[in-house]
């Protein structure tokens, strides 16, 4: 989850499957019990929902199309608005303006259009499948996710290159954070444990791990040592989890070619 979404968890949107199977919003955290006893949460999604099929909304509109009463909907949308999921705009008035102030409309955010169910995941294993087929197999993909993850470690790399040695793991931790990846370091009895709680391109790997395995090299030249990866989401892991010995004479010279392959 990007940080985009994170500040809107626990609104009574839906859990995952239920959503994806209403076409509705993805999961974003759980429902207060009063909430999941009077259905605000299916209402909410509904209101969301409708502005995403019909466009900016007036409460009137709303109101009208999902046979609800006016206060109820402004209920439903403050609660909304206060997740980032709508944004309140002045009504476009195209022709002569009339008298009065024009009509408040509700328009889902950047925030809440990413939280209905998209086909991103489908468009990019089409696009690593169709580099394959068309450009070298393997190994272009392979030069694919290296190139992506190069475009990565420029950032990464002065973040981690400012830290002390004994602070690089967290270091890097905390840029992977800042990209959603919700990484955290963690001692361990000779190194260190990297751990990655969520992974945005984890469906693509899944089918393409590749891009795990241009993800550890990065580590290990980030790092100055070798990495090796133990788990990983894209194969079911409930975390991906890269282990960092303890930089000794030895590991500080150690290639970046040489760094743990994702596990088969």
């Amino acid at each position: 989850m990007t940080q985009r979404t994170a500040g809107w968890r626990g609104r009574g949107l839906p859990a995952s499957e239920e959503l994806r199977n209403n076409g509705v919003v993805k999961n974003v955290g759980e429902a207060p019990q009063e909430e999941l006893a009077t259905g605000e949460r299916s209402t909410r999604n509904r209101v969301a929902r409708s502005i995403l099929d019909h466009g900016p909304s007036t409460v009137t509109d709303l109101a009208g199309r999902l046979g609800l009463t006016q206060a109820a909907v402004r209920r439903h949308l403050d609660a909304l608005v206060a997740d980032v999921v709508v944004e309140a705009r002045e009504q476009r008035v195209y022709g002569a303006r009339t008298r009065g102030r024009p009509a408040k409309v509700f328009a889902l955010t950047d925030c809440g259009r990413d939280a209905f169910d998209q086909s991103y995941d489908k468009l990019a294993a089409d696009a690593l499948r169709w580099i394959a087929q068309r450009e070298g197999g393997d190994e272009a993909v392979v030069a694919f996710a290296r190139d992506r993850m190069a475009a990565q470690a420029v950032a990464y790399s002065k973040v981690v290159e400012a830290a002390a040695p004994e602070d690089r793991a967290e270091a890097l931790a905390k840029a992977l954070s800042v990209d959603g990846y919700a990484a955290t370091a963690r001692s361990a009895p000779v190194g260190e444990q990297l751990c990655q709680h969520h992974c945005p391109v984890a469906h693509v790997a899944e089918q393409f791990p590749q891009l795990c395995e241009a993800e550890t090299e990065l580590f290990s030249q980030l790092l100055g040592t070798h990495v090796q990866r133990l788990a990983t989401i894209a194969h079911g892991d409930g975390v991906c989890t890269t282990f960092i010995p303890k930089i000794s004479k030895t590991t500080s010279d150690t290639s970046a070619s040489t760094a743990g392959r994702n596990p088969a």
